[in-house]
C-alpha cells in the first residue's frame, strides 16, 4: 500500500492560522511525557510525602508499596511517550518541519515549540488512549459493536448492486480504523477529519509504523480511580494489532484509501462535491454537530441519488455545555481549527440545537431520506476499561437511510 495522502496538508501548512493549530498539536505530543509525569506522579509524590509519617511508612511498605506504584506509572508513561514522540516525529517529517528553529532554508516562520494549550495537551493524551479502541486486539470488541453494523449494511447494498464498486465517505474518521476496515472489505473509502491530533496519529499508524506490535500502550495509567488492583491499572496493550500496509496489501480486491484534512461542512457541502459518494458512514459523529441540520445537508449534497446514509452512535451532544448562544462566538485561539471559519458555512457557524434520537430520525426523513432500518439500544462502550469498577456504556442508535 502506498502512503495515504492527507488532502489539504499543503494548504494547511501555508495558512498562518491553521499552521498555529498544527504546531500546537505537534507540541502537545512532544510535551506528553513531561506533562503526564508532572500531573500523574510528581504531584502524587508531593501529596504522599505530606502524609503523617506513620501513614507514609504504612503505605510505603508491602502490600501497598505506593512509591513503587508511582515508579511503575512513570515507566508506563515513558512507554506511552515512545508512541507520542513517534507521532510527533512523523508529523514533522510529513510537513517538512525541522525539529530546531533556524535549521531550515528558508527558516520556519513560527517555532512549533511551546504552542500547545492545556486543551491541546489533553487531546494528545486522549488520542493516545484512543489507540486502545481502534488499533489494539483488546479493543476489537468495541470495534465489532460499532463498525460491524456499518460493514454489514454496506455489504448488503453492494450485493443489491450486483457487486458494483462503491465509494464511501467516513466523516469524523478519527484514527482511521473504520476507513481501513472498509478498504479491506473492498470499498473505495475516503475519511475526513478536522482534528490535527487525530490526523497526525492516524497518518503515523497508516504510513510510518513499521510493524504490528511496535508500541506498548498503557491506556489506563493516567487515572488512579476505580481500579480493582494494580495489575489492571498497569495493564498494557500492543499497538497496532496488525500492520496496515501489509494487511491491506494481502487483500486481493482491496479498495482505495484517501483522507481529507478539512472542515466537513466546508468541503462536503460544496457544490464541487455534489453527488460524489455511494454511501456515507457516520460512527459516533452526528453528535459532534452544533447544528445537525447542516451535517445532514452536507451528507445529502455529497451522496449520489439513492445513496445510503448509515449511522451508529449515541447523542452525547458535544457543545451542550457551552453557554446557550455562545457556540461560534468564543474563539479558542490555537486549539480549535475551526475557530476562524465562522463564516456561516463551517462547523463553527453560530447556532446550536440538541435533539432526541427519535427527533433525529424524523429530521433525516424531513431532509430527503427514507429510513430503511432502525435499531436502538446497541450496547457500545467507548474506550472503556472492561475491568474498571466504573462502567460507562452507551445504548447506541443504528439506522440506515436512503437519499430520495
Amino acid at each position: 500500500m502506498s502512503n495515504v495522502d492527507w488532502e489539504g496538508n499543503k494548504e494547511t501548512y501555508e495558512d498562518p492560522d491553521e499552521q498555529r493549530v498544527l504546531f500546537a498539536a505537534l507540541d502537545s505530543f512532544y510535551q506528553y511525557a513531561k506533562v503526564a509525569h508532572f500531573n500523574t506522579t510528581h504531584l502524587r509524590r508531593q501529596s504522599f510525602y505530606a502524609l503523617p509519617r506513620a501513614h507514609l511508612e504504612l503505605l510505603a511498605a508491602p502490600p501497598f508499596s505506593y512509591l513503587d506504584t508511582l515508579n511503575a506509572v512513570d515507566d508506563a508513561i515513558d512507554k506511552n511517550a515512545e508512541l507520542s514522540l513517534a507521532i510527533w516525529q512523523a508529523g514533522l517529517e510529513s510537513f517538512g518541519i525541522p525539529q530546531q528553529l533556524g535549521s531550515s532554508h528558508p527558516p520556519v516562520p513560527i517555532d512549533w515549540r511551546g504552542k500547545a494549550t492545556s486543551l491541546d495537551l489533553e487531546k494528545a493524551r486522549s488520542t493516545l488512549r484512543q489507540f486502545y479502541r481502534d488499533w489494539s486486539e483488546e479493543g476489537n470488541a468495541e470495534r465489532e459493536t460499532c463498525y460491524q453494523p456499518v460493514l454489514k449494511a454496506l455489504k448488503e447494498e453492494r450485493s443489491a448492486r450486483s457487486g458494483s464498486r462503491m465509494r464511501v465517505l467516513v466523516p469524523g474518521a478519527g484514527l482511521a480504523r473504520l476507513v481501513f476496515d472498509l478498504c479491506c472489505a473492498g470499498f473505495d473509502t475516503e475519511g475526513n477529519e478536522i482534528s490535527y491530533h487525530q490526523l497526525l496519529a492516524s497518518s503515523y499508524i497508516l504510513n510510518h509504523c513499521h510493524y504490528s506490535g511496535a508500541h506498548t500502550l498503557f491506556p489506563w495509567v493516567h487515572s488512579f480511580s476505580n481500579h480493582r488492583n494494580r495489575a489492571n491499572h498497569l495493564n498494557s496493550v500492543e499497538i497496532p494489532d496488525l500492520h496496515p500496509s501489509t494487511t491491506l496489501g494481502s487483500v486481493e480486491l482491496a479498495g482505495e484509501m484517501s483522507m481529507s484534512a478539512s472542515d466537513f461542512l466546508l468541503l462536503y457541502g460544496d457544490k464541487g462535491r455534489k453527488d460524489t459518494f455511494d454511501a456515507v458512514a457516520t460512527v459516533f459523529f452526528l453528535d459532534t454537530a452544533p447544528n445537525i441540520i447542516r451535517y445532514v445537508e452536507a451528507i445529502k449534497n455529497c451522496l449520489r441519488p439513492s445513496g445510503l446514509f448509515v449511522n451508529v452512535g449515541p447523542l452525547l451532544w458535544h457543545f451542550e455545555n457551552n453557554a446557550p448562544g455562545q457556540h461560534g462566538r468564543e474563539k479558542d485561539s490555537v486549539s480549535d481549527p475551526v475557530s476562524d471559519n465562522n463564516n456561516g458555512k463551517g462547523i463553527a457557524d453560530p447556532g446550536a440545537v440538541e435533539l432526541t434520537d427519535d427527533e433525529v430520525v424524523a429530521l433525516i426523513e424531513k431532509l430527503g431520506f427514507d429510513i430503511e432500518k432502525k435499531e436502538f439500544g446497541i450496547t457500545a462502550p467507548y474506550i472503556q476499561d472492561p475491568e474498571s469498577m466504573l462502567q460507562n456504556t452507551f445504548k447506541a442508535s443504528h439506522w440506515v437511510a436512503r437519499k430520495r
